[in-house]
């Protein structure tokens, strides 16, 4: 089995290094895929370095165009047999890759979604992202008839046929709602593990914000009625 890692990148000079060392250290036969979505901090500077390594291909955005697009190029760039989406500002730790795995290795999963509220080690911090992660996952397994409990997360684990039989088209965190409507309207076998999470402040760099919840009930509405 081959793991296809994505990772989409914009301005995380200060982590970019860390994760893909952090990536690389797990014990598993990978490709990793870094998409730079048009950093301007230096990021890509670093990715020029990085790129020089045989197991890491990069593609550079010629403008910022959101993570969703980010996933976009790197999901039509893959060659393993499953992916992997690892963001890259350390709030996810590789170190979960072999939790995350097991319900497909086993043969019982088709795609695994890495839950923040089940149970994991995590940094605590911003009550109300919770609050609103928790409301925003309810609205989607009312639309979906799944029973998640973090459709927003990061870690999210498919086997690859499974990203070859759905379109997505978000350019933006739209993309986190679609993959879940469209994972669900395929009736593909999905399953949650705890995960551990190093959140970070909006100081540290984090980025999504209260505008971003809004538009995410705007798309969980979108991809389940006009889809």
């Amino acid at each position: 089995m081959k793991l296809s890692i994505v990772i989409p990148a914009y301005n995380e000079r200060q982590t970019i290094r860390e994760i893909v060392n952090r990536v690389r250290s797990t014990p598993f036969d990978k490709e990793i895929l870094i998409i730079d979505d048009y950093s301007v901090d230096g990021t890509r500077e670093i990715l020029k370095e990085l790129e020089k390594e045989p197991d890491i291909r990069v593609f550079y955005h010629p403008i910022n165009r959101g993570k969703g697009a980010s996933l976009r190029t790197g999901f039509g760039q893959v060659t393993g047999d499953v992916i992997i989406v690892q963001d890259a500002d350390m709030e996810y730790d590789p170190s979960d890759y072999g939790i995350l795995l097991e319900p497909i290795l086993s043969g019982k999963a088709d795609v695994v979604y890495g839950s923040r509220f089940l149970g994991g080690p995590h940094r605590v911090i911003y009550f109300w992202h919770a609050v609103a992660n928790r409301i925003l996952t309810l609205f989607s397994n009312m639309m979906t008839n799944l029973n998640l409990t973090d459709m927003e997360t990061c870690y999210k684990v498919f086997r690859a046929d499974i990203i070859r039989n759905i379109r997505l088209t978000s350019n933006r965190f739209g993309i986190e709602p679609e993959i879940t409507a469209k994972i669900a309207r395929l009736g593909a076998k999905v399953y949650e593990v705890p995960i551990s999470y190093n959140g970070r402040s909006y100081s540290e760099g984090k980025k999504i914000g209260w505008k971003d919840a809004v538009s995410a009930f705007y798309f969980i509405l979108k991809f389940r009625l006009f889809s």
